[in-house]
């Protein structure tokens, strides 16, 4: 006799059935190499390359050499001020494109980008900023320069092109959470007195919040792992993480600190999942508070204009 399953048990019987292929996938892919990154981390380096299977710490001891902690120091404040460059565009576009009535157009002119090679899109920027490129052709004849200058090879290209790189990355999460804003409260802390930009800082903010995070964790975590820009666009002193792990696998075969390295960027890909995990259920919270704020305001602003108007 055939047992009749409930429906929650079909339910979950379907959800099983449908995330094997991605359990698969996930682990072919994903936790294999992973285990094998980890495993080689704690290696020895081989005599001509490769690994010995002999148990050690000397790959992280070496990421405490002066010369990579300066890499490591270099790679953070790059993604640092790459990523709150992007987000201090992204803010004012999400704005604009959630107060539009074009919101698909613009919404394809960002994703336009992803369509285009990032090496095309890259070799574009050092065309820009070459020394006979668009910038100093325009400055020399505006009168400004009498020669070109050295805009690339230089920390400051690397962030003016990762920021161009991964601006979507920031502004579409926040287009997403502005659109869902509420605008009836900005109107309603200007009825009872505050400034524009009050009730921007003190009402909107606080409300997308998890749009921030997001912005900040989709942009920061690939700029921090980023190795064609720094490599084409930056000059000796802007190598990054990236470069390093390149580096030490195809060049000096040091395959532990290539792993060692590796981990560091895993590790911080993780802990902005879980971040985003966490803010996930805060916005889910903050919802009903914004609704529950929403409707407390609108009393007071129908409680203002009728005492006013008499």
């Amino acid at each position: 006799m055939k047992k009749v399953l409930k429906p929650r048990e079909r339910e979950q019987l379907l959800g099983t059935t449908y995330a094997f292929p991605m359990g698969i996938w996930f682990t072919l892919f994903f936790t294999i190499p992973l285990s094998i990154i980890v495993l080689y981390s704690f290696l020895k380096r081989g005599l001509y390359g490769g690994v010995e299977w002999e148990f050690t710490l000397d790959a992280y001891r070496q990421m405490f050499n002066p010369s990579f902690a300066k890499v490591v120091i270099r790679t953070l404040w790059i993604s640092i001020v790459a990523t709150l460059g992007s987000i201090l565009i992204a803010i004012p576009c999400g704005y604009a494109m959630a107060k539009s009535k074009y919101q698909t157009i613009l919404l394809f002119l960002i994703i336009i980008p992803f369509w285009t090679n990032s090496l095309i899109r890259i070799y574009a920027w050092i065309s820009i900023l070459s020394t006979e490129g668009f910038i100093n052709t325009l400055l020399i004849k505006m009168g400004i320069l009498t020669e070109g200058v050295q805009l690339i090879y230089n920390n400051g290209a690397v962030v003016l092109v990762l920021i161009y790189m991964y601006l979507p990355f920031a502004i579409l999460p926040l287009f997403t959470t502005i659109d869902k804003f509420d605008f009836a409260l900005l109107d309603a802390a200007r009825d009872l007195g505050a400034t524009k930009l009050e009730a921007i800082v003190k009402v909107m903010f606080p409300n997308i919040k998890s749009g921030l995070s997001t912005a900040f964790i989709f942009t920061f975590i690939p700029i921090f792992g980023a190795y064609t820009v720094p490599l084409l666009v930056g000059g000796k002193d802007s190598t990054m993480i990236g470069n390093i792990i390149v580096d030490q696998v195809s060049k000096t075969r040091n395959w532990p600190l290539a792993s060692a390295f590796s981990m560091v960027l895993t590790l911080i890909s993780l802990v902005g999942v879980f971040w985003m995990l966490y803010n996930g259920k805060r916005e889910q919270q903050q919802t009903k508070k914004t609704t529950q704020q929403s409707l407390e305001l609108n009393i007071r602003r129908h409680h203002l204009r009728k005492v006013n108007s008499k």
